[in-house]
């Protein structure tokens, strides 16, 4: 089963491979022979694949899609892997530090905001996210009150 962070789009549901990989490995694509979508998992029969033992090997995996197959991002939305990297400054220019990770709350995303031994999570609502600059790699934020605070 493929988990994502909403319902897959028309497109994700016509891939035709995934990329699967362990942390710190690389990456293999790997075909879709078949997939069923269920609300926000995919059960996906990979090509090659035939048995129980060699579907157990892939248990754990990232899956990804390549960059073509995906729907592109209307006005003010984004992938979360395009935002990992990104510095974080506020409306005053104050520098936060770099966007590592995404945590799916089930409410609202929450971005995990590192700066050397310091982490800050910020909430991913438009009362707090102003801009994202895909440009120079920023996004500017209007932090609420005792947000920064440690």
């Amino acid at each position: 089963m493929v988990c994502f962070n909403a319902p897959p789009t028309p497109e994700v549901a016509r891939a035709p491979a995934f990329h699967l990989e362990r942390p710190g490995d690389t990456a293999v694509p790997h075909p879709v022979a078949a997939m069923r979508i269920r609300g926000r998992d995919a059960l996906v029969k990979f090509a090659g694949i035939e048995t129980r033992t060699a579907a157990e090997g892939l248990v754990g995996m990232l899956a990804s899609l390549p960059e073509d197959v995906l729907p592109a991002p209307g006005p003010g939305e984004f992938y979360y892997y395009e935002i990992v990297g990104f510095r974080v400054r506020t409306t005053g220019g104050v520098d936060i530090g770099t966007v590592v990770e995404t945590i799916d709350t089930g409410s609202n995303d929450v971005w995990v905001v590192r700066a050397n031994e310091r982490e800050v999570l910020i909430p991913v609502i438009a009362d707090v996210v102003r801009q994202i600059d895909r440009q120079t790699g920023t996004v500017t934020i209007e932090p609420l009150e005792g947000l920064l605070d440690i």
